[in-house]
């Protein structure tokens, strides 16, 4: 997919753009541990390309969905991700891109959490792992996704 990027701070992030599917395993919530969960994932960019919004889960399936609006302050080197999901959580993430490696993540003295996905050479697959702390210290892993461009 071809676009114009009008930000020129989410550069970096134009590669993202289209359309995903997604693979969620390994995860303790769950009903099995080997069950994998599969749902579609969408980058677009809005405002005449101002901000990336990130579309994640398929709304009234019974699969979680998320929204993550994403920018970046033109004089900083990390983006910042605000972040919604069915369940009525409202959060703030950090992001970075560097050397084929996404990562997010959010402190906080309650409930902290980081992701880290490797995009592949052709950048058609993410694979990534979310880990999760509660008290910003001792991190465990909470779940694998995979993202795949259609």
């Amino acid at each position: 997919m071809e676009t114009t990027l009008i930000n020129p701070a989410l550069k970096d992030l134009e590669m993202l753009v289209g359309s995903w599917t997604m693979e969620l395993s390994n995860a303790s919530f769950l009903p099995e541990p080997t069950a994998v969960i599969r749902g579609s994932m969408s980058f677009e960019l809005i405002k005449d390309g101002a901000f990336l919004i990130m579309r994640q889960g398929i709304k009234d399936s019974g699969m979680p969905w998320s929204l993550w609006l994403i920018g970046r302050d033109q004089d900083a080197d990390d983006y910042s991700a605000l972040y919604f999901d069915d369940r009525g959580v409202s959060r703030v993430y950090q992001m970075s891109l560097a050397k084929g490696v996404l990562n997010i993540w959010r402190d906080s003295p309650k409930f902290s959490q980081r992701f880290a996905g490797k995009i592949s050479k052709d950048k058609k697959t993410i694979k990534a792992q979310w880990e999760k702390s509660f008290d910003g210290k001792r991190w465990e892993h909470d779940f694998d996704i995979m993202y795949l461009r259609k």
